[in-house]
C-alpha cells in the first residue's frame, strides 16, 4: 500500500496531545474538514486536535476522523478508544466545482470554449471570484467583533487581501476572458480528432486526416565540442 494512504491516529506517549501523521493531500483536507489543525515542519506535515478541547470533544475528534479516512479508502492506525466501525458517507467538496473548472480549460479546443470556463469564474456578479472575494470581507467583519488586541490587524490583513491581490487577479483573469472571447479560434495543439475521412480522400487505407502525433523524443541538443573557438 502506497505511504500515502498510511495514517496514525494516536495520543502522543509524553504530552497526551491528540496528533494525526501520515496520509497525503487528500487525507490532510479530510483530516482538516474533521476539525484538525495542521502543523508544518521541515519534513512533516501533522495534524493535532485544537486547543481547549476536551477530553471526550478529542475522543470524538479521533473517532470521527477514523471513520471519515476509512470511509475513504485509507488504512488508518489509531488507539483503541478511537477505532470504530463507523463509515460515513462522503461528499464532494465545495472546491472540486472549480477543481472541475481547471479540467475544463485543460480540454478546451477554442478561445470560446476556454472563454465560456473563464467566464464561470469571472463573472461579475456571482462568478468564483465575486464569491470568493466576499469571504476574506465575511472573515474580516467576523473579527471586528471579536476582543484580542490582534483582532482588528486580522480584520484589516483580510480586507487587503480582498481589495488587492485578489482584485489584480480578478482584472487580470477578465482581460483573459474577453480576449479569448474575440479570438474565435481553435486551438492549434488540441484539435479534435473525428477519426473520419474527408469525402475527397483517394486512398483506401486512409484512418483519418490528423497529422502524425510529434514525436516523443525530444531532438539531441547541438555538440559544443564542435563549435568554433573565438
Amino acid at each position: 500500500m502506497p505511504a500515502g494512504q498510511l495514517l496514525d491516529i494516536r495520543r502522543h506517549p509524553h504530552s497526551g496531545e491528540l496528533l494525526a501523521r501520515g496520509g497525503d493531500r487528500a487525507a490532510h483536507s479530510i483530516l482538516q474538514r474533521t476539525g484538525f489543525v495542521a502543523v508544518v515542519r521541515v519534513h512533516e506535515t501533522y495534524h493535532r486536535a485544537p486547543t481547549g478541547l476536551t477530553e471526550d470533544d478529542e475522543a470524538r475528534l479521533g473517532t470521527d476522523a477514523v471513520a471519515r479516512l476509512r470511509a475513504a479508502g485509507y488504512h488508518v492506525d489509531c488507539d483503541e478508544a478511537f477505532d470504530t466501525d463507523a463509515r460515513p458517507a462522503g461528499y464532494l467538496p465545495l472546491g472540486a466545482g472549480v477543481a472541475h473548472l481547471s479540467d475544463l480549460l485543460r480540454k478546451a479546443t477554442t478561445t470560446a470554449e476556454a472563454a465560456h470556463v473563464l467566464t464561470e469564474v469571472t463573472a461579475a456578479h456571482d462568478g468564483v471570484l465575486a464569491a470568493l472575494e466576499d469571504v476574506p470581507l465575511a472573515a474580516a467583519e467576523f473579527h471586528d467583533g471579536l476582543d484580542t488586541a490582534a483582532d482588528p490587524h486580522f480584520a484589516h490583513r483580510l480586507r487587503y487581501l480582498a481589495e488587492n491581490p485578489l482584485r489584480v487577479l480578478q482584472t487580470d483573469l477578465v482581460h483573459t476572458r474577453d480576449a479569448l472571447a474575440d479570438r474565435s479560434a481553435a486551438h492549434p495543439g488540441r484539435s479534435t480528432c473525428t477519426e473520419q475521412v474527408p469525402a475527397d480522400e483517394q486512398e483506401r487505407s486512409a484512418a483519418c486526416a490528423c497529422p502524425p502525433p510529434p514525436s516523443s523524443v525530444p531532438p539531441a541538443p547541438p555538440d559544443i565540442t564542435t563549435a568554433p573557438r573565438r
